[in-house]
């Protein structure tokens, strides 16, 4: 059995993404809390599972599409799993690039329906 399978996260993971790297549309932000503490966490169009967002993650989105949250609806990012040193060894984590053709997407937006036809599937 799959630990993965048995104890299943609301939040999206880097073994997700199962080697993939998909381009998604991000719907929104949201503070929820974890413990004592409270994390940003994103949301993506068409998806379940929201990503809790580190500073680098945050820092690099907002290199992107700007510093406030708001303004990241319907703006696409990739997703891909890189290797960092976490508390002394080297683990998993995921991590946001630009949008798979390099650039942010244009101000003015596809029809919705051109829009949904570029997410890639993954499972979450």
């Amino acid at each position: 059995m799959n630990i993965n399978e048995a104890f299943p996260s609301n939040y999206l993971k880097s073994s997700d993404l199962q080697g993939s790297t998909p381009t998604v549309t991000m719907s929104h932000v949201t503070t929820e809390k974890m413990g004592d503490d409270s994390k940003l966490v994103l949301y993506f169009q068409g998806k379940e599972k929201g990503m809790v967002l580190n500073k680098t993650n945050a820092n690099n989105i907002a290199s992107l599409y700007g510093p406030e949250t708001e303004d990241w609806h319907g703006k696409k990012i990739t997703l891909a799993v890189a290797w960092v040193d976490f508390q002394g060894r080297s683990v998993e984590a995921l991590r946001v690039r630009p949008p798979a053709n390099g650039k942010p997407a244009p101000k003015q937006e596809a029809p919705a329906r051109e829009m949904a036809d570029m997410d890639d599937e993954i499972p979450f």
